[in-house]
């Protein structure tokens, strides 16, 4: 069904992970596809894979922790009717007493600053058009803070929760609006980055991409006239109630 036929969308984050499922199911439900982040070939490889599929898919590499070289691809994308914002990290040195200062930079100039520009670039264009959809992956742990993510992950992905407010707030006259999406353990590459990885079987047990992308699309699918605010979702097993033991 191309229920998103006629529609842009840029998405951040899209050479692997949240971001490149969200890709393959825009573009399955027909929207033509601008694919960022940091890396070219994972980027190729994701519009490889949606052309394959019959979709549309342009690359333009980029690193959202760059204010200027986002507005200037912005600039070269042109009109975007949804905007999913997926670029993010950790460090494995998270706990508050071994978080260095330029640890706390990176998480923050990627997780929120890398969230941040994109959305200012698209927002005129999103008001000059009459409106807009606005996706922002944000965490579990923008909602609950947890000592295992870390107080530099808990803080900009709570950020987030909090940009994705003002937006609502500010912009909703103008027809945009901003869903968060709230993952709990998600089955990807970040959780390497843990001072425990987990294992293969439990990560089997976890939220899965394909998950998040079927989440993303039913919200970019959504009549104009609804904003799903925020969207909490987590694993049946969930290790943040169970325990990680």
């Amino acid at each position: 069904m191309s229920t998103l036929q006629g529609q842009r969308a840029w998405i951040t984050g899209a050479g692997s992970g949240i971001g490149a499922g969200s890709a393959r199911a825009l573009a399955e439900a027909g929207a033509e596809v601008i694919l960022s982040g940091r890396r070219r070939d994972p980027l190729e490889q994701v519009a490889d894979e949606v052309r394959a599929a019959g979709g549309r898919a342009t690359v333009e590499p980029l690193d959202t922790a760059d204010g200027d070289a986002v507005a200037d691809a912005a600039g070269r994308i042109g009109r975007v009717d949804i905007l999913v914002a997926s670029a993010g990290l950790n460090v494995p040195e998270r706990a508050l007493g071994t978080l260095s200062r330029a640890g706390w930079d990176k998480v923050v100039d990627v997780n929120l600053n890398g969230v941040f520009y994109p959305v200012h670039a698209v927002l005129p264009g999103m008001r000059a058009q009459g409106g807009g959809s606005l996706i922002l992956i944000s965490s579990w742990a923008g909602r609950y803070a947890t000592r295992l993510t870390g107080a530099a992950y808990n803080a900009t992905k709570r950020a987030v929760l909090a940009l994705s407010e003002s937006v609502n707030e500010e912009e909703g006259g103008h027809g945009i609006r901003s869903t968060v999406i709230m993952p709990g353990e998600v089955a990807t590459d970040i959780l390497k980055t843990r001072p425990v990885p987990p294992s293969e079987e439990q990560m089997a047990r976890m939220l899965q991409i394909e998950d998040l992308a079927r989440t993303v699309r039913f919200v970019a699918e959504t009549p104009a006239h609804v904003c799903l605010n925020e969207i909490l979702v987590s694993p049946t097993w969930n290790r943040f109630y169970r325990g990680f033991d």
